[in-house]
């Protein structure tokens, strides 16, 4: 993408009024001003609060505000020029239950409050399969604590990859840390039986994974705390 399309985005999502981007000041110095009160101060409801964690272009927050349009859905990334597609989509289309946010995911405990989160979903991360950078992964032991804290008691953490790496790794890690998996499948549309809002909703590259014949895996899970 140019960088004249990239200013292009970026000005626009300063007037979609279902984006936010909060600098790392505000949110590590101050209180952020949304931080638990997502649901009544933007939502306005008293709905289940569901984020998407590496949201990329946002078509998964999307599909999802669609098919569940009595929960509340935000899509986080630090990358705003490529949710800018879900953010416009979402005011074209009139779906007023999906929110992005631009920020790093190490953030999250300061963007939401405790408690406040009913589900995590985790798609198509980047596996960071080099040694040095698992702490970059996205289901590691700092995540996965960071995403408890913001989680309700019962909260659910979803886990969609064309890795079967990362699979791998997220399933040992739970098992080894005594977290709870609650469904686990390494190709989610070979085996029957799998999750329909798993097989249901495909991202652009997800389409073309599948067409590579590359299994898709899942893992639905509990966080315990340390």
């Amino acid at each position: 993408m140019g960088s004249k399309n990239k200013l292009k985005r970026f000005r626009e999502n300063e007037t979609f009024e279902n984006v936010f981007q909060p600098t790392r000041e505000e949110l590590v110095n101050k209180n952020y001003v949304l931080k638990g009160s997502w649901n009544t101060s933007f939502f306005k409801n008293n709905n289940p609060l569901v984020l998407e964690l590496g949201c990329g272009k946002g078509e998964y927050s999307v599909a999802l505000a669609q098919k569940y349009p009595n929960k509340n859905f935000i899509g986080i990334d630090i990358k705003g020029a490529r949710f800018w597609r879900g953010a416009k989509t979402a005011i074209e289309e009139n779906i007023p239950n999906v929110a992005f946010i631009r920020t790093q995911i190490e953030l999250i405990d300061y963007v939401f409050a405790k408690n406040e989160v009913d589900e995590i979903w985790i798609t198509f991360p980047d596996p960071q399969i080099k040694y040095k950078r698992t702490k970059h992964r996205m289901t590691n032991s700092e995540f996965l604590q960071k995403y408890r804290k913001v989680l309700k008691k019962d909260g659910i953490v979803n886990l969609k990859t064309d890795s079967e790496f990362m699979h791998g790794y997220t399933l040992g890690l739970l098992h080894g840390e005594g977290h709870e998996v609650l469904y686990s499948n390494h190709d989610v549309y070979k085996q029957e039986g799998s999750p329909e809002e798993v097989t249901s909703i495909q991202t652009f590259y997800e389409a073309q994974y599948l067409e590579q014949n590359k299994p898709i895996t899942y893992i639905r899970f509990k966080i315990k705390d340390h």
